[in-house]
């Protein structure tokens, strides 16, 4: 019987058209004959086989925990098993790469990991993938001594930010003498590679590219020169500023918004359409304050006391945002206060960081705003901040345990698994317990990564 004849047998049933034998498994016997007899494709020539390997795979204790990784078990730890292993300098299992590349096609977040654990056979896969394509703008993590000129973007762009940390001035003269000649993709994420050791001497090139036919590279200039107090567009923002910012006593703010948004304003970094939800005056106020230097305003401490009559709101918002964008640790500690979010606290130093967010969890009743929080800050999570959540955690579990979900995961994905031994943890809670188990598989993982 012919596949269509199955197909219809099987559509009609068997009552109505008889069957003499098992249907479905001389089905199951017709596909496999039917996959096994197709021709290859058609190939112009000889199919080339994958280049040998110059790094070692990872162990078999780090490959059988990826397996069970991306089967399911603790799926939330991969992208941390993926960093180690690249920071590791060795590659992943030849038989995971079909599962790694095909997550990477769906989640952009995983590709400069998989750029460097693809491997050569990963990349021999990814040509002959259209999906997997991507993998190959992607760093290799082996820059070579003709990168710049030869290699892929990713390479590039990875060989262009080691530079800016040890020669800034030659990676920006790098940048210049090929900037006409570069895609404007690579324009916009080279321009962004400029913020590590970001200067003075910058500025004339940022100011250029104002002018640039990328939208990406104007605002990624904008947003860096922004960063530079004696930069020309920051003296063009805070003529804009005083033209609608007046101090009209000890302590009180006047306000009077734009009435447009023109050209001049858009070239250097306003975006003239406002979110849904804020109006065009409010929107254009928020970006004055946040783009002009926040040095004008005086001390952040006594600022943010002050009465403003009218417009209080945006203006607190562009001053949340100007602490953003200049990261200005002393802003954002006085607008943490304001305004508690992770963008903030992204500015501080990576030990204030967790201290802050500690006393947060501390002084926070269980809510989104403090899970938002915590999701802004990285691990691993240190002794004070994971002994605050863990106490939550306790308390959490006796009066909300329905609302505890994303405190537990969020805690067992950032503590520090150094920590998986604090007597915190030896608590019979099975909220805790959870907690323990996964520390101690991801410290179990990174020990087989080292």
């Amino acid at each position: 019987m012919t596949w269509e004849d199955l197909v219809s047998t099987a559509l009609v049933g068997t009552d109505r058209r008889p069957y003499g034998a098992d249907l479905l498994a001389d089905a199951a016997v017709e596909v496999v004959r039917r996959r096994a007899g197709q021709q290859p494709a058609a190939h112009g020539g000889e199919i080339d086989v994958a280049p040998e390997e110059e790094r070692e795979a990872v162990g078999r204790a780090a490959a059988r925990r990826l397996v069970r990784i991306l089967a399911g078990q603790y799926i939330r730890v991969l992208p941390e098993w993926l960093a180690a292993a690249a920071a590791s300098g060795r590659r992943a299992p030849a038989h995971a790469l079909p599962d790694l590349l095909e997550r990477g096609r769906r989640d952009r977040s995983m590709r400069a990991h998989l750029g460097v654990l693809a491997g050569e056979r990963g990349r021999w896969l990814a040509r002959r993938n259209p999906d997997w394509a991507y993998l190959l703008e992607e760093a290799t993590g082996e820059p070579g001594g003709q990168v710049w000129e030869l290699g892929g973007a990713g390479d590039r762009r990875a060989h262009l930010a080691l530079l800016r940390a040890t020669d800034p001035a030659r990676a920006r003269g790098l940048l210049e003498e090929t900037w006409e000649r570069e895609t404007p993709d690579d324009r916009a994420e080279f321009v962004g590679v400029l913020a590590d050791g970001l200067t003075m001497d910058d500025e004339p090139f940022l100011e250029a590219a104002l002018d640039d036919r990328r939208r990406e590279v104007r605002q990624q200039a904008a947003n860096l020169l922004t960063c530079l107090p004696e930069s020309r567009l920051a003296r063009r923002m805070a003529e804009r500023l005083a033209r609608v910012i007046d101090v009209i006593g000890p302590g009180e703010i006047a306000v009077n918004p734009p009435e447009e948004c023109d050209r001049a304003m858009e070239r250097d970094g306003v975006r003239a359409k406002p979110p849904r939800g804020i109006g065009e005056r409010a929107w254009w106020l928020q970006q004055l304050i946040a783009r002009a230097p926040l040095a004008l305003w005086g001390d952040p401490d006594g600022v943010v006391r002050g009465r403003i009559p009218d417009w209080e709101d945006e203006v607190r918002a562009g001053w949340v945002r100007g602490a953003v964008l200049q990261r200005d640790p002393a802003w954002a500690r006085a607008m943490f206060a304001w305004d508690p979010i992770a963008d903030l606290l992204a500015v501080l130093p990576p030990e204030e960081r967790q201290h802050l967010a500690a006393d947060f969890v501390k002084n926070r009743e269980m809510d989104s705003q403090l899970i938002m929080v915590l999701g802004g800050v990285p691990a691993p999570w240190h002794d004070a901040l994971a002994a605050a959540v863990l106490r939550k955690i306790v308390q959490v579990a006796t009066t909300q345990p329905w609302n505890l979900g994303e405190l537990g995961r969020l805690a067992a994905e950032r503590i520090d698994p150094a920590l998986c031994d604090l007597p915190m943890l030896a608590r019979p809670d099975p909220n805790v317990q959870e907690v323990a188990a996964l520390l101690r598989f991801r410290a179990d993982m990174l020990k087989e990564l080292e």
